[in-house]
Order: C-alpha cells, then sequence, then structure tokens
C-alpha cells in the first residue's frame, strides 16, 4: 500500500514528506493544484523580492517576519490548502513545517519561483508608486504630457514615448532623487551652471545612447559636450518637437552677480502645440512681455536669486499663462499665489518644487 501511495504522488509531481506533514510539488503539480479555488498561493519571501516579480494572486508575507504564523492565522481560515513558495525551496519548505504544526494543509513548490521562471511560467511584476506628484495636460491632437515633480527645479516630462529632464540633480537638501529608477533621458535640459540645476552625477545616470544635452556655453564648455543654446536660439529636437532658448538673469541691484544677462537660459519647449515655459532662475525681466500663448509655465520665486513673490505675480500677468507652477521657491511662502492670480485667469498649482 505505501508503494502504491508513492507511485501515485510521483505520477502526480507530488512527493510526500510524511514526516514534515506537507507535500513538495514539481511546476505542473503546483499548476494544478492552483486550479482549486480553495487554495491560497503563498509567497514567503520578503516585498521587495515579490515586486520584483511573484506568480499571480499571490499574497506575499515574509517567513522571517516575527509574527508570520499569526499573520497568516489572522486571515486564513484552517480548513484552506496554502500552496507555498519562495525563491529557491528552502524558506518555503521552512514556513511549510510552521503552518502544518498550525493545522494547516500546505504544497510546498520544489525549487521556488526559480523553477517556475525555468519552466516558462508567467510572473507579475509590480510597478513602483510615483512617489512624485504628477500633473497631466493634452497636446492639440490629443497626446498626453505628464510632468512629474521631482524636486526644486528639477522636471521629469513624458510624452509620446519621449523622456525629457529638466535640470536634473540627485540631492538637494536631505531630499535624494534616485534617477537608476527612471528611464534614460531622450533630451536633457540644462538651464546652467549652478549646483541645484547642474549635476555631472544626475546627467551621467540619465545618458543613453541617444540622449541629446541642451545646455548653455558654460555648461558645456565644463561637460565637454553638448548641444549650445544662446538666447534667442531655437532648436528643432523632432517633428513636433521644438525648443527656444529665452533669456534668464538677474536685475536687481546687488543680485546681477547670480546670473548675469546673456549667460544662461530659459526655455519654451513647444510639444505637438503645448507651449511649455521654464524660466529658469531669473526675475520678472522686461523680455518676459514678449513670451506668447503659454500653456503651461515654471517660475522661480526665491530671492535673492530669483524673483520675491511680488515679481512672481508680475512676470505671470506679463507671460499671461493657462497654467502656473511656481518652482525653485526654497522657504518662500507660495501660498498666497493661486487666489492672488485668480483674477488674472491664471491657474495656479502648488506641488513639491521646494
Amino acid at each position: 500500500m505505501k508503494k502504491m501511495i508513492t507511485s501515485l504522488f510521483a505520477l502526480l509531481g507530488l512527493v510526500a514528506c510524511g514526516h514534515q506533514g506537507f507535500e513538495n510539488a514539481d511546476v505542473n503539480a503546483f499548476v494544478e493544484c492552483l486550479k482549486n479555488p480553495d487554495v491560497v498561493l503563498l509567497d514567503v519571501r520578503t516585498a521587495a523580492e515579490f515586486d520584483e516579480g511573484h506568480i499571480a494572486n499571490a499574497l506575499n508575507i515574509d517567513v522571517k517576519a516575527d509574527d508570520f504564523v499569526e499573520k497568516i492565522k489572522s486571515i486564513l481560515p484552517e480548513e484552506k490548502t496554502i500552496a507555498v513558495y519562495c525563491r529557491g525551496g528552502k524558506r518555503s519548505a521552512d514556513a511549510a513545517g510552521m503552518l502544518v504544526k498550525e493545522g494547516f494543509k500546505v504544497v510546498n513548490l520544489l525549487g521556488g519561483i526559480t523553477t517556475w521562471k525555468d519552466a516558462g511560467m508567467p510572473i507579475e511584476v509590480t510597478e513602483p508608486e510615483d512617489t512624485y506628484e504628477v500633473d497631466s495636460f493634452v497636446t492639440k491632437s490629443g497626446k498626453e504630457v505628464k510632468f512629474h515633480a521631482l524636486v526644486h527645479a528639477s522636471i521629469r516630462i513624458e510624452y509620446d514615448g519621449k523622456e525629457i529632464m529638466v535640470d536634473p540633480v540627485t540631492k538637494l537638501g536631505e531630499k535624494t532623487i534616485d534617477y537608476t529608477e527612471m528611464p534614460k533621458a531622450d533630451y536633457l535640459l540644462v538651464t546652467h551652471e549652478h549646483f541645484d540645476h547642474f549635476d555631472t552625477t544626475a546627467i551621467k545616470l540619465l545618458t543613453g545612447d541617444n540622449t541629446q544635452l541642451v545646455t548653455n556655453q558654460r555648461c558645456a564648455d565644463m561637460l565637454g559636450h553638448g548641444t549650445v543654446m544662446a538666447n534667442g536660439d531655437v532648436l528643432q529636437l523632432a517633428d513636433d518637437i521644438t525648443l527656444e532658448a529665452v533669456p534668464a538673469y538677474n536685475t536687481t541691484e546687488g543680485h546681477q552677480q547670480f546670473h548675469p544677462k546673456g549667460r544662461d537660459n530659459g526655455f519654451i519647449l513647444t510639444l505637438d502645440g503645448l507651449r511649455i515655459y521654464i524660466a529658469g532662475d531669473t526675475e520678472d525681466i522686461p523680455e518676459m512681455a514678449e513670451i506668447k500663448d503659454i500653456d503651461v509655465a515654471f517660475m522661480p520665486c526665491n530671492q535673492p536669486y530669483t524673483m520675491t513673490v511680488e515679481q512672481l505675480l508680475n512676470a505671470a500677468r506679463m507671460v499671461k499663462p493657462r497654467v502656473l507652477f511656481p518652482y525653485h521657491y526654497g522657504q518662500t511662502d507660495v501660498s498666497g499665489i493661486p487666489s492672488q492670480l485668480g483674477a488674472d485667469g491664471v491657474e495656479v498649482r502648488i506641488r513639491h518644487y521646494e
């Protein structure tokens, strides 16, 4: 009789572990087991491992957690059969042993998710949550443009499968941006050389084989490469992407040394007709009166380097963007700007651009 039972288990791909009280299953037998609606699939790896790839519909509870058994008992009735797996089979076997002692019926995947993947079986990956605020706009032909508020003056723009990065920095104050989690940039725009806009580490992390870096002469000289734009230059990046370099400088007495006239750039980026003004580090200069038909504007607000709140209000009234994002504002209180521009028909959105 014992031989007959053993033969039956072998035929089904199951190996009885009588002394432990649970069954080991190969991939095929595990698949059959999961077809039973009374079976609960349990992944006992860490949350990070689970996010990298797991079997569909799996519950994730780390077997190394001190309250592993208590968590299982709190959510699953004893009549449920638990199909358990880990990376290679050892942790899941340990978990199976614990669960059997609590009265559960358990099937353990031999070789873990490694053998599952080797057999060509599908896995799911947990998409990382975007921890940055995202604003979405639509171009004239219906294409979506997403703006991710990274930090200060660093903006990630997604458009029609393209990645556009503006003034990326890896660290500012206590905030760190992990660019290894983001795609390589198709276009990388740098307004000027100051550390909170020009970061060689971020540039290297975002540069791929097809990345086009666009900046001013000073930054290009320091990097040894890059497409140089001066105030007034226009560059056709693609059939539906145009970039204009516009002035960005200080005018207040005693502040001109921070951003002298003619050295740095602001940018007007046009994506399929959607016009985006990225002001860079500037005050409310008279050239802003010539900037027209802006859908989305990013304007800085922190003296002595850029604008006061009053200057920002004046700049917004000159440019008249449909939507304004105050950025580069540090510790400046910008909370009153939306109400002050309400009568001017400018929608103001405050995001984490400290």
